[in-house]
């Protein structure tokens, strides 16, 4: 880059620190010309900030790094002074008259990356940490930070490369006597490299959760204690609980943590087969597509209505609730009937009895919700996006596709698939890329960054 970027990196506010920071080629002579003496790198000099007229804007920090030894492999200053956002904003116009411009967001990252400081999962989970809503969000971004997610994908990246070399080779020595593709060797080598990517999309899927949140949402009958579940779940009285049937009508969303583990929790109105009011209605219509974009459907019934059961039963059966969606089945009440907490585990899913007003089994719940969003345990997870799990996706339909051209001995579809597969990996990393990707990747995070 041969312009010179500068943007306020944080503020703490009155009485606190704010810092600005500048990278470029300009970084140097703009320490230099603020601390009136050359800077020594990596140290952190006391200097008063002055305008161009020698008035005083503050006091404070600056610390210069030279390249390429820097977060963004430039030159790089950074100022830190009073949290004031006047002083800052002073600050920025005096370091911008002085040959820099105010940076785009996430420039800075962006020319982290293509400096080759950070490869783009690395990039993307520096906004992920910042954004992260919850402890376990922000461990799994710091692991993908500290490139753990695209150490998995290159290893994959690596094994197909090599077995693709083995096909090619294969293919370009016909006249061998030993049948190469037939030899089960290359359908070996191809088997254990989709068993590695059946692992790596599973623990991708799983940091997409821990990054967005496990989107859950109940469903059920009118009167089965819907509502009296998300609140006993968030422990407040968000939501309304009459014995009326129908009192929720409309989406209510409400955002839960476990352990440090964050959920999205939507409360429905109650479904039945029919309603003459054009409110429940559309409440219900609401409900149906809600619950088809839910990674997690509680289904809620009340202990003993077995016509209940069956009519969600039917619903998700024809796909009007759910669309791969995980299924807990909910027998509420239980204070009400003779059941004691317990849990069954079934083919239409898990069971659980329990009572929301008493609480009697929520624990049970509670543990059932977090497994589902961590796969058993968050640690050692790393953050993933929904655009890396898509492409994890294609690879596997590319590798499903190169085991069937495999087996009928088709050598180049083969080796053509499996070359489409690692450029796919490659999008993630961004070791092939289009500007595009950056752009709407970069676009999205905050200035400084």
């Amino acid at each position: 880059m041969t312009d010179t970027i500068a943007a306020i990196a944080t503020a703490a506010g009155a009485g606190g620190i704010g810092v600005l920071r500048i990278s470029g080629p300009m970084a140097e002579g703009i320490a230099e010309t603020l601390l009136r003496r050359p800077p020594k790198a990596r140290y952190a000099h006391y200097a008063r900030f002055q305008d161009a007229d020698g008035s005083l804007i503050d006091h404070g920090l600056l610390v210069f790094f030279p390249a390429p030894r820097s977060y963004t492999g430039e030159h790089v200053l950074e100022l830190q002074v009073h949290g004031s956002a006047p002083v800052l904003a002073t600050l920025l116009q005096r370091v911008c008259a002085l040959g820099s411009r105010i940076a785009r967001p996430g420039e800075f990252t962006e020319r982290a990356f293509l400096n080759g400081k950070l490869d783009l999962a690395q990039a993307e989970a520096v906004a992920d940490l910042i954004a992260a809503g919850s402890q376990a969000a922000a461990r799994a971004a710091l692991r993908s930070l500290a490139g753990e997610f695209s150490k998995r994908v290159e290893t994959l990246r690596q094994g197909l490369l090599s077995l693709r070399v083995h096909v090619e080779a294969a293919i370009d020595f016909p006249e061998e006597e030993i049948d190469f593709l037939g030899d089960g060797q290359i359908a070996a080598a191809l088997a254990s490299l989709r068993a590695e990517h059946l692992d790596l999309l599973t623990e991708s899927q799983r940091g997409q959760r821990l990054r967005d949140g496990l989107h859950v949402v109940i469903v059920g009958p009118p009167n089965a204690g819907k509502s009296s579940l998300l609140n006993a779940l968030t422990g407040s009285d968000r939501a309304i609980v009459t014995a009326v049937a129908g009192t929720t009508r409309d989406l209510l969303h409400e955002t839960l943590q476990i352990d440090g583990v964050e959920l999205s929790l939507v409360d429905t109105a109650g479904l039945r087969q029919h309603s003459d009011d054009p409110i429940e209605r559309e409440g219900m219509r609401r409900a149906h597509a809600e619950s088809r974009g839910a990674d997690l459907l509680l289904a809620v019934v009340e202990d003993g209505d077995g016509n209940a059961a069956l009519e969600l039963q039917q619903a998700l059966a024809e796909g009007v609730l759910g669309k791969d969606a995980a299924i807990v089945w909910v027998h509420n009440k239980i204070d009400q009937s003779d059941s004691q907490p317990h849990r069954e585990d079934s083919s239409d899913g898990v069971h659980l009895w329990l009572s929301a007003t008493r609480g009697d089994g929520l624990a049970a719940l509670r543990e059932l919700l977090k497994v589902a969003a961590t796969g058993d345990s968050a640690t050692g997870a790393f953050s993933a996006r929904a655009r890396h799990v898509a492409a994890l996706l294609h690879v596997g339909e590319q590798l499903e596709l190169a085991d069937q051209q495999l087996q009928v001995g088709a050598g180049e579809l083969v080796a053509a698939e499996l070359r489409c597969a690692h450029e796919t990996l490659g999008q993630i990393t961004g070791d092939v890329r289009s500007d595009d990707l950056l752009g709407e990747i970069f676009s999205s995070f905050c200035v400084g960054k």
